[in-house]
């Protein structure tokens, strides 16, 4: 191949084609789509920034959709795995089922099958405590925060705890409908999580 040519396609190329060939799936609702905030400036972005210089080979892929509960990410996690073969997939579900008032069961029987069919696509998972507020009394609340908890340990995966717990309770963290961190917020929300995804970024190579 001519040397100018193959030089104007890498710099055509998208980054994630130079990194490598390892991935990880995140897939969340508003808390991780970055919901209210200028591009770039979710945690989520920021987690891709520091994972391109501390592990080259990996690349994230942001799935998240607002206001999507474990049902709706249950519903796109298959074509997601088959679409992208992640090595990793991260699941930050459960608020918004909360907030509906989801028996807790259900919520447990969504992650589990997640979980599951993640692993059965050959990836590593890890689970976000979900947030609860609470709208339903504190046996409700109590109940789901359980969820991760026993949801992690029966299913051999690791569990972040709740990652916006440093910035839900301080005001100048939130954005204005006292819900969705700010931007100040996310630099922290991506250092809570961070520790518990480094040490499984090592990269076998693409996936047959």
């Amino acid at each position: 191949m001519n040397y100018r040519l193959w030089m104007v396609l890498v710099l055509w190329m998208p980054g994630w084609a130079l990194a490598g060939p390892c991935s990880l799936l995140i897939v969340g609702d508003s808390l991780s789509s970055g919901y209210g905030l200028a591009a770039g400036q979710g945690w989520v972005d920021l987690l891709d920034a520091r994972m391109k210089k501390a592990a080259p080979q990996w690349r994230v892929i942001n799935a998240s959709v607002s206001a999507d509960t474990t049902q709706n990410g249950l519903q796109r996690l298959g074509p997601a795995l088959a679409r992208h073969r992640p090595h990793g997939v991260l699941i930050e579900l459960g608020g918004n089922d909360a907030l509906r008032g989801t028996p807790p069961h259900l919520i447990r029987q969504n992650l589990v099958t997640m979980i599951r069919q993640a692993k059965a696509a050959g990836a590593w998972v890890v689970l976000l405590e979900t947030p609860v507020l609470p709208n339903y009394g504190k046996p409700y609340a109590d109940a789901v925060a359980k969820l991760s908890v026993d949801v992690a340990r029966a299913e051999k995966i690791v569990r972040v705890p709740c990652f916006v717990c440093g910035v839900g309770t301080l005001p100048e963290m939130m954005q204005a409908d006292g819900i969705h961190p700010n931007a100040k917020a996310q630099p922290r929300m991506r250092d809570a999580v961070w520790p518990y995804i480094q040490p499984k970024l090592h990269c076998p190579g693409k996936k047959p």
